[in-house]
């Protein structure tokens, strides 16, 4: 099967039965979402969801959570992996927006690096999700479920599979691909005990033929 039509295959699954995929992170505003990514690494998207609640509450933009100590913001963090270094990086990020950015989340990804706790993934996220930028963020689930479907190939790098991604996904639906990507692998394409009796994406999926041959 060529490589366009394996992307045509799936676009089309996802668009039939997922259409308007969005985050399972709980926000309501950019700097509610930035918060939420930082403290989504290594962690589950449920964990991120009970933690935040409280902490925007006490901390509900970038200038008082700049005000705040570290163990101050440790102390609604706590149950989330990695406390220590993300309460550090969370007011370290609050006081560059405050610093720098008029204490406003910027729209490009160049700019979203530039802040504590946020590389290139978390840097996607944003823009994607907040301001529908025309790129996809590669965590874990999306590295390994376009490559188990042949989506990216011979991609040992997250970057390595987001170039080969943005080059075949259409512009307007790199939104949405991110979260067909990350969902499908968060409930079927398991990293363990896949649920390839569920996936309908099984009949030119390279990974399911490859193990059923």
């Amino acid at each position: 099967m060529l490589l366009k039509e394996r992307y045509k295959k799936t676009i089309d699954y996802f668009l039939k039965n997922g259409p308007d995929p969005e985050t399972e992170l709980e926000y309501n505003d950019p700097f509610d979402l930035i918060v939420a990514v930082i403290l989504s690494a290594q962690c589950t998207d449920k964990r991120v969801n009970m933690i935040t609640p409280a902490l925007m509450k006490a901390f509900p933009d970038a200038e008082s959570m700049a005000r705040a100590g570290q163990q101050e913001v440790f102390e609604y963090i706590r149950s989330c992996t990695y406390p220590n270094s993300k309460a550090k990086h969370l007011v370290g990020m609050a006081r560059m927006l405050v610093e720098k950015f008029d204490g406003k989340v910027p729209r490009e990804q160049h700019l979203l690096q530039q802040l504590p706790g946020v590389g290139r993934k978390t840097a996607n996220v944003v823009a994607s999700v907040v301001y529908r930028k025309p790129v996809i963020a590669v965590d874990t689930h999306v590295f390994r479920v376009s490559g188990r479907i042949g989506l990216t190939v011979n991609a040992k790098t997250p970057l390595e599979a987001e170039l080969q991604l943005t080059k075949n996904i259409p512009a307007d639906l790199m939104h949405n691909a991110h979260h067909w990507l990350l969902l499908h692998g968060r409930y079927v394409c398991r990293a363990r005990n896949p649920l390839c009796s569920d996936c309908g994406l099984k009949s030119f999926c390279k990974y399911y033929n490859k193990k059923n041959k």
